[in-house]
C-alpha cells in the first residue's frame, strides 16, 4: 500500500528506502509486527555495506501503526553498540498511546475521519490481542485499575 510513496521518497531524496511488509493483526498478534520490523532493521544494518548505504544516515519512519513500530524499533536499538546508531526517526501520526481514549485530543477529534475514536480503540485491541470483546471498557477507561 505504500510502495508509491516509498519510491517517490527514494527518487526525490536519492536515498535507499527499505519498506518492511510486516505481518498484520488480527491474524498475527503482537509482537509479530514489531519482531518483523526489528529483525528487518537489524538485518539491514548488519549488512549495510552490501546496500551501499552510509551507516550514519539510517532513519526509521512509519505512519499510524507503522509509526508505533518505528518508535519501538528506535527505542530497542538505542542501546545497541554492535550496530550503527540511527540518525533519526520520523513518526507520521503514530499510534503511541492506547491506554486512555478519553484524552482531550480523542474528544476534540472524535468525529474526524478516518480514524474515529472507536476505530482507534478497535485497532489497538486488534493489534494487541486480536479481540475487541472489551472495547466498551477501553473506551470508558475502566480497563486500567484505578490505582494506576
Amino acid at each position: 500500500s505504500h510502495e508509491k510513496i516509498c519510491r517517490y521518497i527514494a527518487r526525490e531524496s536519492e536515498l535507499v528506502v527499505v519498506s518492511v511488509g510486516y505481518r498484520l493483526a488480527p491474524e498475527h498478534k503482537y509482537p509479530a509486527a514489531y519482531e518483523d520490523c526489528l529483525n528487518a532493521t537489524i538485518h539491514f544494518m548488519k549488512n549495510i555495506e552490501h546496500y551501499g548505504v552510509d551507516p550514519a544516515n539510517v532513519i526509521v519512519c512509519g505512519d499510524s501503526a507503522g509509526g508505533n513500530l518505528a518508535a519501538a524499533v528506535s527505542q530497542t536499538l538505542a542501546g545497541r553498540s554492535d550496530l550503527p546508531r540511527l540518525r533519526a526517526q520520523i513518526l507520521i501520526y503514530p499510534g503511541l498511546q492506547a491506554l486512555d481514549f478519553n484524552l482531550p485530543s480523542y474528544h476534540q477529534n472524535r468525529g474526524v475521519p478516518l480514524l474515529f475514536r472507536e476505530r482507534a480503540a478497535f485497532f489497538a485491541l486488534q493489534y494487541l490481542n486480536g479481540d475487541a470483546l472489551h472495547m466498551q471498557e477501553v473506551l470508558e477507561g475502566s480497563h486500567i485499575p484505578p490505582d494506576m
